[in-house]
């Protein structure tokens, strides 16, 4: 006969490949808090509502934390033949309490069980990375800070295209972090949700107080429907989602980081503690970290895929297929928060080559829309100045020269408009401080949106 908690229908034990394959203790153990959480606020409500008595309920609470001090002291062996942590837990307290222990899953399912469980540690961790998203916010905030001055060549489809502020560049990324905190902090919204009573999935026989229980455990509502609650993973894939998008934009940060520390940008210098070299060549420092996080991407873009396609077609309410939205949960939020927690780091040690940024900007006609601009200023209409200031570009890459080396004859022969402050009109830092349209990059935009970032932050 199995000796399983749910064994008493059973009469043959199970395959041991099969316990192999049922387990999932390996991937939850890390529940283990949030499962005992659970328990206690479950035990607080059923003694509550007379459902056991106020003295078994209190042995079982300190029965729980005595289970969860083994834990903490790795004193508890883990083992496929009790499958999960929910199964190891009671098995323990009953180690703990004796039979009494066998009280405490009155009322309840392990399929809404583990829905509680992945939302309170889901909850915790979410709250934890928008805080890690601030904290890296800080880091490109203060480097933007200490570069508000500093031009360097904008660019689109990989070609130099307008001159910027570095500091204007590193706020781009603070506000694509700042839609994932904002993604991250509607999310709690539906995460936040006591599905603990549903049972198995029909709700139970017994006298439950789930406002109580969801008051106990600091959820803002109770679940509506008790298929629903155990078989609902959006929450997983939000978060999945979420994670993905802020892993995509940490990626695009680390090609333009790879980029700019090569010799041929030479914009940045990375920290020697963020490098790594080669085990052939002795000069090489390699933008590891950075690669890294790159690759990383891939990675939690795959969970994503993971844990839709797990959730595809299933049917009402708990599947065995549910167990598989851990793995790719738990992966995820470790990446997430190591990526995270390396580039705060990182960008404490990052050196910016200010010079070589604005001689990068001295050719390849950046100022070429400006030259356009002028003539505009001068009643000519946009097309035809575009018109002209590319007649002006050729000829100049024919004399290869940039449009400031032209000569005002030279200038004039495209448009009689032309007068000698063209000259003061296309240079670098006018180009720069001219773009003062809200959001743009002129030094007095940026000056103010670094300080608004800064107070947004608490910097």
């Amino acid at each position: 006969m199995s000796e399983k908690l749910w064994g008493g229908r059973f009469a043959e034990s199970t395959d041991k490949l099969v316990e192999s394959v049922n387990a999932s203790i390996n991937v939850d153990k890390r529940l283990y808090e949030s499962d005992i959480k659970g328990s206690q606020a479950h035990l607080e409500m059923m003694a509550k509502q007379g459902i056991i008595s106020s003295e078994d309920a209190e042995t079982l609470v300190q029965g729980l934390d005595t289970v969860k001090a083994r834990i903490d002291n790795n004193e508890m062996e883990f083992t496929d033949a009790l499958e999960d942590i929910h199964m190891h837990v009671e098995e323990h307290l009953g180690d703990v309490c004796g039979p009494v222990a066998r009280k405490l899953h009155t009322g309840r399912s392990r399929n809404d069980q583990v829905a509680l469980d992945v939302r309170i540690y889901l909850k915790d961790e979410t709250l934890t990375l928008i805080q890690m998203l601030k904290d890296f916010q800080v880091a490109l905030v203060s480097l933007a800070d200490a570069n508000k001055k500093t031009v360097m060549p904008g660019y689109t489809h990989m070609q130099r295209a307008q001159p910027v502020l570095f500091a204007h560049h590193m706020l781009a990324y603070y506000q694509m972090f700042n839609r994932d905190v904002e993604r991250l902090e509607d999310s709690l919204k539906r995460l936040d949700v006591m599905p603990l009573g549903s049972a198995a999935l029909a709700g139970t026989t017994f006298p439950i107080d789930r406002e109580y229980t969801c008051q106990v455990l600091g959820f803002s509502r109770v679940s509506e429907n008790s298929m629903d609650s155990v078989s609902d993973r959006d929450f997983v894939m939000e978060f999945i989602s979420h994670a993905s998008i802020c892993m995509i934009h940490l990626s695009r940060l680390s090609e333009e980081l790879i980029l700019w520390s090569t010799s041929e940008f030479a914009f940045i210098t990375i920290s020697d503690a963020f490098t790594t070299g080669s085990s052939i060549m002795p000069q090489k420092k390699n933008p590891d970290v950075c690669e890294l996080v790159r690759g990383k991407t891939g990675r939690v873009v795959g969970n994503l895929m993971a844990i839709l396609t797990t959730m595809k077609s299933l049917p009402m309410a708990y599947n065995k297929d549910m167990q598989e939205d851990k793995e790719p949960l738990f992966d995820t939020i470790d990446t997430l928060k190591i990526c995270l927690e390396v580039y705060t780091r990182m960008f404490a040690h990052i050196e910016v080559h200010k010079d070589r940024m604005r001689a990068a900007c001295m050719t390849g006609f950046l100022n070429a829309t400006d030259f356009a601009d002028y003539l505009v200023n001068k009643g000519v209409a946009f097309r035809t100045a575009h018109g002209i200031a590319g007649k002006a570009v050729a000829f100049a890459i024919g004399q290869e020269k940039e449009l400031d080396d032209l000569t005002l004859e030279e200038m004039r022969a495209f448009s009689d408009l032309i007068e000698k402050d063209v000259y003061g009109f296309i240079s670098l830092d006018a180009t720069v401080a001219r773009r003062n349209s809200y959001g743009g990059t002129g030094f007095e935009n940026v000056s103010a949106a670094v300080d608004a970032a800064k107070k947004e932050l608490g910097i």
